[in-house]
């Protein structure tokens, strides 16, 4: 934490679920005449939640606002609604409130039924704060398909020409793997009862002893729940179809928050209550991972749509993060977690200049773009920041998750007599740097382009700037002092280690 604040904010992890459900419903009714209001409403909402996010980084013991009730206490069988932070989950819900106003503010111009669309942007952080702050698999899955909802909606409503079909994939792709994790959740659940009573908090199932034949199994079940909503290779067709065709505030959300969904379940669920099964499985983990590194990157290069090649780019670089995961050590997991919430920052980034291609310029195609630094500077010097920011620019929060990542793997490769393997997330980097100097060259650089009409083109606008602006320097700020990060993942991959888990 930067400093300690002398004061503690009384059910502070409800209200954070509490005000983003109170704002959507407040939208939603806001209909008619009064639609033209509902932008502010939701600012307002969503910038208190992004306020009280932020006072958990300034909180000495964030466990003191744990908070537990039971919710359902019947024979065999007890939930309960709890609620709590630690390292891994600190920085999930910061980065949520974080980028759920700023988006907002971006998207302030919205002009189809805004009521609708900010309720929805509101209903979509209750089920991602409710995701990284569950402590009880039941209400961790409630949470989970809750976040579904509003993104399928968001998609087939404000979304492109193709917005049915692709809002179809996204929802059945997730929700059958929510299926299977949710039978894997079951089989822990019942396998850890004691005293005949199946309770579905973390803390009892982590209680109970498994075979490791059983978590080998049970393990699987919940890799494929998480490893498609990330989504791993090959489950990952949907997010480029959702990503092309969502408008720009659900992709920043999708990429920024929701892909984050299924690397935290690995973390949270697989690791810490199947420990031997992941060690069991870590190869296919590698594998799966280094999958997706290669092949994300080399897709990108064949990509003519900006906003798919980013979404490609989100498939390269969530496979850093399954590998620093799949390392199975300290420096791994930290630096995976790291990745994660510095891909949430940059992608953000990414698909605003995306967004925006999209409505200044009137394309989003490459082969159409050229040129557009001279009319718009601005936009030109985001989109430059954004790709040096997702390449690895040293200085920049992208570099530090790079090269940590590859460090683990580079240490788990000597150590297995393997480091020839080393030589994949080298290719990664390649192609990586390539395709986006390549876009950069083919947008902005060289002679205005005559392939589309330029009379109508404008630039960044004041309020995209500031929302833009803000993430810049978050990712600058971390670029250079990647430790404010790091003082809080370091003391939950300790507990893991001090646990056996890795």
């Amino acid at each position: 934490m930067f400093f300690d604040i002398p004061f503690e904010v009384p059910y502070l992890l409800t209200l954070l679920l509490v005000i983003p459900l109170v704002g959507a419903i407040l939208t939603l009714f806001m209909g008619g005449k009064r639609e033209k209001y509902a932008k502010y409403v939701a600012g307002l909402f969503s910038g208190v939640t992004a306020v009280l996010a932020s006072l958990l980084l300034f909180t000495a013991d964030v466990g003191v606002y744990n908070e537990s009730y039971t919710w359902i206490e019947t024979i065999g069988l007890k939930m309960s609604y709890i609620l709590q932070v630690d390292g891994l989950s600190i920085l999930m819900v910061f980065l949520t409130g974080l980028l759920v106003f700023m988006v907002t503010l971006f998207s302030s111009k919205e002009s189809n039924r805004p009521n609708y669309f900010f309720a929805l942007m509101l209903a979509m952080e209750v089920g991602l704060m409710g995701v990284y702050m569950s402590a009880d698999y039941f209400l961790f899955y409630i949470m989970w398909e809750v976040t579904l909802i509003p993104m399928y909606f968001m998609i087939s409503w404000y979304g492109g020409p193709r917005r049915h079909y692709a809002a179809i994939k996204f929802f059945i792709y997730t929700h059958v793997a929510s299926l299977v994790m949710l039978i894997g959740i079951f089989a822990l659940v019942f396998q850890a009862a004691s005293g005949g009573v199946a309770d579905f908090s973390f803390a009892a199932v982590l209680a109970g002893s498994f075979s490791e034949t059983f978590q080998s199994l049970v393990f699987l079940l919940l890799f494929f729940g998480f490893a498609v909503k990330m989504p791993a290779v090959p489950f990952h067709t949907w997010l480029p179809d959702a990503h092309t065709e969502a408008p720009t505030a659900g992709s920043v959300l999708l990429a920024g928050v929701m892909l984050k969904m299924g690397s935290y379940g690995i973390i949270r669920v697989c690791l810490e209550a199947t420990p031997e099964g992941a060690a069991h499985w870590q190869s296919l983990m590698i594998a799966v991972g280094l999958l997706a590194i290669v092949y994300g990157a080399y897709a990108c290069i064949a990509q003519k749509d900006l906003k798919k090649m980013v979404a490609f780019s989100s498939i390269s670089h969530m496979g850093m993060v399954m590998l620093g995961i799949a390392c199975l050590s300290e420096i791994g997991v930290e630096w995976a977690i790291f990745q994660m919430f510095a891909h949430g920052l940059i992608t953000a980034i990414l698909f605003m200049i995306c967004g925006m291609a999209g409505h200044n310029i009137g394309t989003r195609e490459i082969p159409l773009l050229g040129g557009i630094a001279s009319k718009m500077p601005v936009f030109a010097g985001f989109m430059m920041f954004g790709f040096m920011a997702s390449l690895g620019l040293p200085g920049l929060i992208g570099f530090w998750a790079e090269f940590g990542i590859i460090f683990s793997f580079y240490e788990y490769g000597a150590a297995n007599s393997m480091i020839w393997v080393i030589v994949f997330c080298l290719l990664s980097l390649l192609l990586t740097a390539g395709y986006y100097l390549w876009a950069m060259q083919r947008t902005l650089f060289g002679r205005l382009t005559a392939k589309i009409d330029l009379s109508h083109i404008h630039d960044v606008s004041r309020v995209e700037s500031i929302a833009m602006g803000a993430i810049c320097a978050f990712i600058l700020l971390f670029g250079f002092w990647p430790d404010a990060v790091l003082g809080f993942i370091e003391p939950y991959v300790q507990g893991l280690t001090s646990l056996g888990v890795i």
